[in-house]
Formats: C-alpha cells, structure tokens, sequence
C-alpha cells in the first residue's frame, strides 16, 4: 500500500501538523528543555509508520510499528507535561492528546492485523 493512502500515516502527520505552530513560538529554553523531545517524538510516530511500510517481512514490519506506538506513548506524556506548565493552550492539548489517542487505536489495529496475516 502506498504511503499516501494508509489511515495511520495520515493521522500521524495530522497530529504534526498540528503540533508544529506550537513549537515554533516556544522561546528557546523551552523548545531545549522540553519542546524538542516533544516534537521529535511526535514526527517519530510517522516515520516510523513510514519505514515500517518499506520493509516486507511483517515482524520487521512491526518492529517499527512498535517504535511508532512507543514514540506516541511518549508524545502523550511530553504534551501532558506542556499543559500541566501552560506551555501549550487546553484546546490545543485536547485536540492534540485525543488525536494521539485516536492513532493508537488505530495503529494497534494494524499490529493485530499484521500480526494475524503473517499466520496465515
């Protein structure tokens, strides 16, 4: 399948769509202290969608979705940290942490689903 028309690949660069204005007006403290690993783990989850659709074996295949689902994991706590300190606005951080949420039920699916078509 093409990158372009896969679910989980869209909403990933969704949520780093919507997360870069953000970062961009951090002042550079924060963006050193907190917003890099934030951003950094958010662009991680579809590069990581994205390198895994390269690779043809389905458990090489999920190694990276799993790195994927990992860096989402951690995109979850960095945005919680940036709303508990005000450093990102409530609406943004709803939007954001319910887009995340939506990803990984998404991106779990296709675990399951690669998982049980490489059993057959």
């Amino acid at each position: 399948m093409e990158l372009a028309e896969m679910e989980i690949y869209n909403k990933s660069r969704e949520v780093s769509r919507l997360a870069w204005p953000l970062y961009v007006e951090f002042d550079w403290n924060t963006k050193k202290i907190i917003g890099d690993q934030w951003i950094e783990a958010i662009d991680s989850i579809g590069a990581n969608i994205a390198e895994g659709n390269g690779r043809y074996h389905y458990a090489d295949r999920n190694k990276f979705n799993y790195n994927a689902r990992g860096s989402l994991v951690e995109a979850k706590h960095w945005t919680a940290l940036l709303a508990e300190r005000s450093i990102i606005p409530s609406g943004a951080t709803s939007d954001i942490q319910g887009r995340l949420q939506d990803l990984l039920i998404s991106l779990n699916a296709v675990i399951k689903s690669t998982k049980e078509h490489a059993g057959r």
